[in-house]
């Protein structure tokens, strides 16, 4: 009974020292590690791609925002234009509708953004992309895609007093391609783009 009672005794020893090595091990080594070596090699992203302008974040290049008319939830003409999001790009409460494609509601939707969209930017409404009138998945993409912002040159280059040929080169100067070279669609970050538009407005 005694070499019976030991022996359990110095298992769950053992075990106790094995889950205090593990736990300092995974649980702080390897996080310490692992945030030491992406601050040392890509400072940038691990801090969230956070983007400055003026001395103040101004948002992340991860996470899509809003640029509407101060005050309002009018989207202001004189900006690039995000795709729509289901959780207002809050990054807490990201994911989509969940409605399938022939869902009534989704349909409706859809249609009426898309008429709102090419009113909006002067166009038809064979013109408008996909991108215009449906969430990612995320619900925070801050992508849209280059035939998106290209439906919106001529309204922002007459609201910020620029030729349509100067928006044009900035759209193509801010149209990234497909990740690793086949990976997803070509993308244009919107953020970028209108940080970039602002510049080149007020010179």
């Amino acid at each position: 009974m005694n070499t019976s009672v030991r022996n359990t005794g110095r298992l769950l020893g053992a075990a106790l020292r094995m889950l205090l090595a593990m736990t300092v091990v995974t649980g702080v080594g390897y996080p310490l590690a692992v945030t030491a070596v992406a601050q040392a090699a890509l400072p940038g992203r691990a801090n969230g791609s956070l983007v400055e302008a003026d001395g103040r974040v101004v948002g992340s290049e991860l996470i899509g925002q809003t640029w509407n008319v101060k005050g309002t939830g009018r989207p202001d003409p004189r900006w690039f234009q995000p795709r729509p999001s289901n959780s207002g790009y809050d990054p807490l409460a990201t994911g989509s509708s969940q409605l399938g494609a022939s869902d009534p509601t989704l349909t409706r939707t859809v249609a009426a953004a898309k008429k709102a969209v090419a009113a909006f930017n002067g166009v038809p409404e064979s013109a408008v992309p996909k991108d215009a009138v449906t969430g990612s998945a995320s619900a925070v993409d801050p992508h849209i895609s280059p035939a998106y912002a290209h439906i919106q040159v001529r309204r922002v280059a007459e609201r910020n007093g620029l030729t349509t040929a100067q928006v044009e080169a900035l759209v193509e100067r801010h149209t990234e391609g497909r990740t690793a070279g086949f990976l997803g669609a070509p993308h244009v970050n919107v953020l970028r783009l209108n940080l970039a538009l602002r510049d080149l407005a007020t010179r």
